[in-house]
């Protein structure tokens, strides 16, 4: 049992993406946890203001995204409250020297880590375990219009995806029809 403070880990290979351990005290009775402390993100660059929470329950083998919003984009503190995914973020940023690279992470209540994707990112999960709760506060207005995404095995992005881990991969009707980055781009 203990305390485990704060930490950010900045993602080497693609810039402003934070892998964060949210403050934690455990004891006999069980477990508090902190996601989020305006003062402690701001000492690390991230200046947030809530605008809604979403959360999603999931089945394993599905596959939320890749989205985004394309006008006013959403950074988002995504996190696992019960359950696994293996979380993705890409790079769309115009003039971004990792443009279209991806970072992939699995988050699950376990490991208690959270991904902080800023705005200009595609973001997508494939649930590794059914019943996956799924929570991510984001920081913009949603905007159904600007809504808009990349086809999750889009081969130029090439996104190693465990697929191993589940039996099937599900998908919703909007995320079959979603476009290759390429064509993305060409409409943004």
């Amino acid at each position: 049992m203990g305390i485990t403070k704060f930490s950010f880990e900045t993602v080497e290979e693609i810039e402003g993406l934070h892998v964060i351990t949210p403050f934690i005290a455990e004891d006999d009775r069980g477990a508090f946890k902190k996601v989020y402390e305006k003062n402690i993100f701001l000492e690390h660059g991230i200046d947030l203001n809530i605008s809604e929470v979403d959360e999603s329950i999931s089945k394993k083998g599905v596959i939320r995204g890749l989205h985004m919003q394309h006008t006013r984009p959403q950074p988002k503190l995504v996190r696992v409250v019960y359950g696994e995914v293996f979380d993705v973020a890409v790079d769309v940023r115009k003039n971004s020297k990792t443009f279209g690279k991806y970072f992939g992470i699995y988050l699950s209540g376990e490991n208690r880590k959270m991904l902080y994707i800023p705005a200009g990112f595609l973001h997508g999960l494939l649930c590794l375990r059914d019943g996956t709760v799924f929570s991510y506060p984001c920081f913009e207005d949603y905007l159904p219009d600007y809504d808009g995404g990349v086809i999750w095995n889009d081969p130029d992005i090439a996104i190693g995806w465990p697929k191993e881990k589940v039996d099937k991969i599900i998908l919703s009707e909007k995320d079959r029809k979603l476009p290759t980055l390429a064509e993305y781009i060409k409409t943004v």
